[in-house]
């Protein structure tokens, strides 16, 4: 049975050229599904596969005569490309230098982000690794200052609708059941962002997106790796950086959408397809401050065992 995502739940179709086959045995190295072997010094489909093709390209990409070739699961061979020359990626010190330049930003310019720009970002973040192929990570594109807006405004009075999740009986009766640290967070984190977030909207200040020119949600499906539309994201904001855009990740917005009949209609009424274990908001815009300074982080811990 071939591993299902909500694109997919077939098998790829593994096509093999023996005219082109010299039997080097690399797709057989990097096929992790074991669908191939060599016989006779020529590759050959196996009889005894994991799961079947799931069109991760590995073979495809490796063959160095095109003796292989992949369909379905949303691949085929036009997917294949010539890799950029090693000679023109980034050293360690750019890369270093771009991660350290994007910071959070939440004071926009008022100018629109150029579709050509968005296009290019999106370009970019599909290239994130996700856990099985094809990519189920969606992503819902704002354009324009007003769709953004609309979108706070349209989210706030959602919220007024669900002030109940946040009433102190709520809390007192869920904390039993999720725990000190859910409880110290929303007692602490979520129930505050509620009235930050409506009261403020009320008062014309926008504090949900920040009126920014440009958002992107990234979200998956009920079969897509929890991880997937936060890497994603992550690669966009990091592209974004390159065109001198300015990034902020939102976390508010995402987890109060997910569970009920009311989160269900607003996702719908918003065009977003499917509810999600994980997703992010991201904002975008040319910054209308500059930064000259950065500041250190750290992480919780670091364990080496060598």
């Amino acid at each position: 049975m071939a591993i299902p995502t909500s694109r997919t739940k077939v098998k790829a179709e593994i096509r093999i050229h023996e005219e082109n086959c010299t039997g080097c045995g690399l797709c057989v190295s990097v096929c992790k599904d074991f669908s191939l072997k060599i016989e006779n010094r020529k590759v050959k489909r196996s009889d005894n596969p994991l799961f079947g093709c799931i069109a991760c390209g590995h073979c495809m990409a490796i063959c160095p005569t095109e003796a292989i070739t992949v369909l379905g699961r949303t691949l085929s061979p036009d997917d294949v490309f010539d890799l950029p020359d090693i000679g023109t990626k980034a050293t360690y010190e750019q890369l270093l230098c771009l991660f350290q330049r994007r910071r959070s930003i939440r004071e926009f310019r008022d100018i629109p982000v150029e579709d050509a720009l968005i296009s290019k970002i999106l370009e970019a973040a599909k290239t994130a690794p996700m856990g099985l192929p094809p990519s189920d990570v969606n992503v819902l594109v704002l354009s324009g200052k007003d769709k953004v807006c609309a979108f706070a405004r349209d989210f706030c009075l959602y919220l007024q609708g669900m002030k109940w999740f946040v009433s102190d009986w709520f809390l007192f009766l869920m904390r039993p059941f999720w725990g000190k640290a859910n409880d110290e967070l929303f007692k602490g984190f979520v129930k505050p962002l509620f009235r930050i977030y409506t009261d403020s909207m009320q008062k014309g200040i926008n504090l949900v997106n920040y009126d920014a020119p440009l958002a992107m949600y990234f979200y998956g499906s009920p079969y897509s790796d929890p991880a997937d539309p936060i890497v994603a994201a992550t690669y966009a904001m990091i592209a974004a950086e390159t065109f001198g855009l300015g990034t902020c990740m939102l976390g508010g917005v995402h987890p109060l959408i997910q569970h009920g009949r009311k989160a269900k209609a607003f996702r719908k009424a918003q065009g977003i397809k499917y509810k999600s274990r994980e997703g992010l908001f991201v904002i975008f815009g040319y910054p209308e401050l500059a930064y000259k300074k950065g500041i250190r982080r750290t992480f919780a811990s670091v364990e080496i065992k060598g």
